[in-house]
């Protein structure tokens, strides 16, 4: 039997048919050079979408790398002449200053003074009209002489009881009580006199006067207006200007320079050109841990009635420092919570690093500030430092300048 005529049985009795053991190698071949095939495809494709990533990546963290250290300008600092005038801030004001109160109640009958009068010591003012005090007076007068009278009759009583007691004619007992009425009746006199002098101290406060000489600087009543004694109402204020007091705050490197007795040049800003001579009379004697300064008076003579209290000066005194100071720009300064800072330059040969250092400073004049304490000469300053600046970061160096020659004078301050 030929295979056409066996595989025609199998197909006619369901049987499956057979290969050969030829066939089955063939077959397992060709499946595996496929899958073979289909890898290496995968790879390829694989490897064509992966380096390429790889490579950005790199390049992205070298320069992520490269930009973090932020760029900053290196400054060196200048040295300044030592300090040898010091302009500062001050305030004007006269040297007695007092607000006028009422201290009876009523209704204002009369004013004599307006802002601006300049009036002598003892000068009436203005007049109250108080009919209640008034009458109040009245009555403690007419009490006092009801008092007076009980009082005389009570010493008549007792001198005549005492002379006949030692004629045996009374007893002794009606003449301790007409005694002990005479007393009473007398501690009852001087209750109604303290009264009445009270009521006409109140009755005096009905006319206003200048406690001193000066000039009536405001006036808050008029005419009818209602009065009420006390603080709540001011009627007017008095200013004594014949000498103004100047107040300064000195910073405490300059202190010691504050004595009594140091003359200043004072400018107001009303008299461009012109100075007025000062001179210091007190210091507080204690430095104010708020500002670390130190708060002085100066006195200028304005008997001439030139000036005003209330204003702004500015006052030019000497002081002497024994060396040279450093002078830097105002913007290379940090302030935080730790103090006033500078940022500086650590050179290496990994990089520059910044170094924040506490600094002291003196004079101050908006462009360029003097460095007292903090920095050396050969310091670097990174000049406008970058908000987010910490110590120890690492830092890009772009340029490197110097204060121009204009700026690093040491001049007076602002």
């Amino acid at each position: 039997m030929n295979r056409d005529q066996e595989r025609q049985q199998r197909q006619a009795t369901g049987e499956p048919e057979r290969h050969s053991g030829q066939d089955r190698p063939v077959s397992a071949r060709k499946t595996l050079m496929a899958i073979v095939v289909l890898g290496i495809i995968a790879a390829l494709v694989a490897i064509a979408g992966i380096v390429p990533r790889v490579r950005a990546r790199s390049r992205l963290q070298q320069q992520t790398n490269a930009l973090a250290p932020p760029d900053v300008l290196a400054l060196a600092p200048q040295m300044g002449e030592p300090a040898a005038e010091l302009a500062l801030p001050g305030n004007i004001q006269a040297y007695t200053d007092s607000p006028i109160y009422a201290r009876t109640d009523g209704y204002l009958k009369k004013w004599y003074f307006d802002i601006g009068a300049r009036v002598h010591k003892g000068q009436l003012l203005a007049v109250i009209s108080s009919p209640e005090v008034d009458q109040q007076l009245l009555q403690a007068q007419a009490d006092l002489a009801t008092a007076q009278a009980s009082a005389g009759l009570a010493s008549a009583n007792a001198k005549r009881y005492e002379s006949l007691l030692s004629q045996n004619a009374v007893s002794r007992q009606d003449t301790d009580t007409f005694v002990s009425q005479q007393a009473s009746t007398s501690s009852a006199v001087k209750s109604a006199q303290a009264n009445v002098q009270r009521l006409k101290e109140l009755q005096s406060f009905e006319n206003i006067y200048a406690p001193f000489s000066g000039v009536i600087t405001a006036r808050n009543v008029d005419i009818g207006q209602l009065i009420n004694a006390g603080t709540a109402q001011q009627m007017f204020r008095l200013a004594d200007v014949h000498v103004l007091r100047v107040y300064v705050n000195i910073p405490q490197s300059y202190s010691a320079d504050a004595q009594t007795g140091l003359h200043a040049t004072i400018t107001l800003p009303q008299f461009p050109g012109q100075t007025f001579a000062g001179k210091l009379v007190r210091t507080a004697n204690a430095i104010d841990p708020s500002s670390r300064t130190l708060l002085a008076e100066f006195d200028i003579d304005n008997r001439k009635g030139k000036l005003t209290p209330g204003g702004y000066a500015e006052v030019h005194m000497s002081v002497h420092r024994g060396a040279a100071t450093l002078v830097i720009p105002v913007s290379a300064l940090i302030f935080r919570a730790q103090g006033l800072q500078v940022g500086t330059l650590i050179r290496g040969s990994r990089g520059d690093v910044a170094k924040l250092v506490g600094v002291t400073l003196g004079q101050d004049d908006g462009k360029t500030v003097q460095v007292l304490t903090g920095l050396n000469a050969d310091s670097l300053v990174i000049q406008n430092p970058p908000d987010a600046l910490i110590d120890g970061e690492r830092v890009h160096v772009i340029q490197q300048q110097k204060l121009p020659q204009s700026q690093s004078a040491g001049g007076p301050a602002a």
